[in-house]
């Protein structure tokens, strides 16, 4: 099986990286807008690699195998892939402009399925117009560790293709569940909206941060809390998914917290740019509220 994974960022070198640790798979493009832009997304796939064979968790033999089965490059590179991934910005105007491009200019092969890893945009959309149908194949930040994959129809997706992608995401292993197109899905329709509390009770001046993480790691054990976690998935992807519910609804529960819409207008979008709700100087975390009464106190201790 061949696959092209379109977009070499976070989501897309990681998708990568699952297709060619299976044995099932005997080549992965991956392909961006500028060579460099898929070189980088690799780059960070042979750090992850060398991590995994230095703690002892994989042979170098393996991870050379893995390596050898991906190919960067431009999008012209994927001409003959069975599968097609678009992984790029939640933008449904490049998204569908994307798929127009591979399907009229790029792949050859006409049995070629085409799946989206959108988190929150309408599949129907997206493949509106198109001469082939597309489907939702969406995964779960780091790809090559998380199991769950969600597989959506759009109104125009046949029926073989989803119980292809369900096959698929059984092949590398991972723990398909088919969901309904609707805004968000189902693990972002719960998810993000907690997020967006987390972030408005924190703008309410209620607790800090890491008041808000502790409590809900302890009072709800999960395994972060939501600031952290919004700094992990970025606080740019959660603006847009928070975007695209409130639009498709119209229900004010939706609303993104002004904060949230400031620190991204500020660029302080988590562990990608350097900070976000924690500062991540040094290779340090420190919670930004901390850093700052910590600044304060040195200010004051000088005065």
């Amino acid at each position: 099986m061949k696959v092209a994974v379109v977009g070499a960022g976070t989501m897309g070198r990681g998708i990568a990286q699952a297709f060619a640790q299976c044995k099932d798979v005997e080549k992965v493009y991956l392909c961006d807008v500028e060579v460099e832009y898929a070189e980088a997304g690799l780059h960070r796939i042979v750090s992850s690699l060398s991590n995994r064979v230095a703690k002892g968790k994989m042979k170098q033999e393996e991870a050379g195998s893995i390596l050898s089965k991906i190919q960067t490059g431009k999008d012209e590179i994927a001409e003959d892939p069975d599968l097609v991934i678009e992984a790029v910005l939640e933008d449904m105007d490049l998204k569908k402009k994307l798929f127009k491009h591979m399907q009229n200019e790029v792949v050859k092969n006409p049995d070629c399925i085409y799946a989206t890893n959108t988190s929150s945009l309408s599949i129907t959309e997206i493949g509106a117009g198109l001469k082939k149908p597309v489907v939702g194949m969406h995964f779960f930040n780091p790809a090559p560790v998380m199991k769950l994959v969600e597989v959506i129809a759009g109104l125009n997706t046949p029926e073989e293709n989803v119980e292809k992608i369900i096959e698929i995401a059984k092949m590398l292993g991972k723990t398909p569940v088919q969901v309904e197109e609707s805004a968000g899905f189902v693990v972002n329709r719960i998810l993000i909206p907690m997020i967006n509390e987390g972030i408005q009770v924190y703008s309410e001046g209620i607790a800090d941060i890491n008041g808000i993480d502790t409590a809900m790691k302890l009072g709800c054990n999960h395994p972060m809390g939501p600031l952290e976690l919004a700094d992990y998935i970025g606080l740019d992807i959660v603006l847009a998914i928070m975007n695209v519910l409130y639009t498709e609804t119209g229900d004010s529960k939706y609303r993104p917290a002004q904060l949230l819409k400031k620190m991204v207008r500020a660029n302080h979008l988590g562990v990608k740019t350097g900070i976000g709700f924690y500062n991540y100087a040094d290779g340090k975390k420190v919670p930004v509220d901390a850093k700052k009464t910590e600044e304060n106190a040195q200010s004051n201790s000088q005065a």
